[in-house]
């Protein structure tokens, strides 16, 4: 765990929700189980190995000791999360977590739960995605926007900043999409006199019909789980949701494929859409913060972006 505890002595206050050190990249051998991420105002340590409690007193005192430098006066909140063979132990270290929890990233703001569950509610390698989002809004004026697997709807949120005319945000988890409409109040966007959100609890390959009348589209996002037992998986049903996508979009609209697996590269995605979407043209592989850079690109989160033909 030395890269890790090493990595302390170059440690900047944040400005913004983010990742600070990603072992999981093996780009810091050694340390290939750790990851140090920020929700202001904590910091959340994860495992993906069991530790003992001396590792753990050790990077507590480390980080303890950083931050005097780095805050001093301001009490030091810390989370660790243990993630070993699909269990999942959360522990509060020192300090406290805010409730509700709010955090930034990119001028936006975003309700978090960092003490319950491995997901907490913001997805941080995919900032470069939002921020790509907000652009593509920005540039098409009245852009209409599908997010499948909408999640805590953290896409929509940029979408409408950027200026979107309407996103409608699909997720079989209602208690998700909960969140994601308190996003969008947290936002200003709950009632935006410049574009609207909605959203709806089902699922996803029961609603294509609704889906299809409701558009065409400009853009389609596609962020679906790896693995989720009983709704996703990405081997066999990847391939149902290219099939769609060329009647769901508009002339020239685009749709973003994401994958975060490192057991499937590119490829996995390419072929299938040269095969079930051959209309579609690949136009380009968004990078990820840098922060997420991994020894083995293929392994890391792998975001494309597809068009359509024009008109």
């Amino acid at each position: 765990m030395q890269a890790l505890l090493d990595s302390f002595a170059t440690l900047a206050l944040p400005t913004e929700a983010g990742r600070v050190f990603h072992g999981r990249g093996g780009l810091h051998p050694g340390c290939e189980q750790w990851a140090l991420d920020w929700f202001e105002p904590v910091w959340v340590l994860t495992s993906f190995q069991a530790v003992s409690e001396d590792e753990l007193a050790r990077v507590g005192h480390a980080l303890a000791a950083r931050w005097a430098g780095i805050a001093p006066g301001q009490a030091l909140n810390w989370v660790f999360q243990c993630r070993q063979e699909h269990q999942v132990e959360t522990r509060l270290m020192a300090g406290s977590v805010p409730e509700p929890h709010v955090v930034s990233e990119q001028g936006a703001r975003y309700a978090v739960h960092v003490l319950k569950g491995q997901n907490h509610g913001l997805f941080l390698d995919m900032a470069q995605g939002r921020r790509w989002v907000r652009e593509r809004a920005a540039s098409q004026p009245g852009l209409r926007v599908l997010n499948l697997f909408a999640y805590t709807c953290a896409f929509s949120v940029a979408a409408l900043q950027g200026g979107a005319a309407e996103v409608i945000n699909v997720d079989m988890a209602s208690g998700a999409l909960a969140i994601g409409r308190r996003n969008h109040e947290l936002n200003g966007l709950g009632k935006s006199p410049t574009g609207r959100a909605s959203y709806l609890a089902h699922d996803i390959f029961n609603s294509w019909a609704k889906l299809k009348r409701s558009g065409p589209y400009g853009l389609v996002i596609l962020d679906p789980p790896s693995f989720q037992k009983g709704s996703f998986v990405a081997t066999k049903d990847y391939a149902r949701l290219m099939r769609r996508l060329p009647e769901l979009l508009a002339p020239g609209g685009e749709a973003l494929l994401c994958l975060n697996t490192p057991k499937l590269d590119t490829a996995f995605l390419k072929d299938q859409m040269a095969e079930l979407a051959p209309t579609l043209q690949f136009i380009e592989r968004l990078p990820n913060p840098p922060v997420f850079a991994d020894a083995d690109p293929e392994r890391a989160l792998k975001v494309l972006v597809y068009r359509a033909p024009s008109a």
